[in-house]
């Protein structure tokens, strides 16, 4: 393996207690995801991680990092946004999850709506969105996405190592499998 790789599979796998997780945290397998909640290719892949959250569950963990693609998808970081703050109130998988189910609705009126789906505080919700105090963790995200040479949504990373889904997400799923065969799952 060489300097480079090394020091992207080191980056990779710097974990922190604010990362978005689900899955054992005690699991071998880590599949980091940097996504974009309005492109289209990363709410397909919501439903191949979700399935694999359910197969493989015990034995792997799911990160999601944001990365959201703004010159082409203009409500991105204000979804991320909502995502962070609904995280704040325990709520991030449910926000993701609408968000991804909705991703045609990321202006504030429908995040607000989605927010009280969630019965989530609606005042602290409604400030912390006004303040934007969760933006700059998102401009981290993205930025440690592009120092992994990423430049597009969704990308993965399984134990480390990029997994290309380019032409498909079938190359991920085959991934996983195939790392859980090795691990005799």
């Amino acid at each position: 393996m060489d300097s480079i790789s090394l020091q992207i599979k080191r980056s990779i796998n710097k974990f922190s207690q604010t990362d978005h997780s689900i899955g054992s945290p005690t699991a071998d397998i880590i599949l980091l995801e940097y996504g974009d909640y309005e492109c289209p290719g990363a709410a397909s892949a919501e439903l191949l991680t979700k399935h694999l959250i359910d197969v493989f569950g015990d034995e792997m963990r799911l990160i999601y990092r944001h990365f959201p693609l703004t010159e082409i998808h203009p409500h991105a970081e204000l979804a991320a946004e909502a995502a962070e703050a609904a995280g704040a109130q325990g709520h991030f998988w449910g926000m993701h999850d609408l968000l991804f189910t909705h991703q045609e609705h990321l202006k504030m009126a429908s995040l607000m709506n989605y927010a009280e789906q969630l019965e989530l505080d609606m005042i602290r919700f409604a400030a912390e969105m006004k303040e934007r105090i969760y933006l700059q963790r998102i401009k981290e995200e993205r930025q440690s996405g592009e120092a992994l040479n990423i430049r597009t949504s969704p990308s993965f990373f399984l134990n480390g190592t990029p997994i290309d889904v380019t032409f498909g997400l079938e190359n991920l799923e085959n991934s996983v499998i195939a790392l859980m065969q090795q691990s005799d799952w």
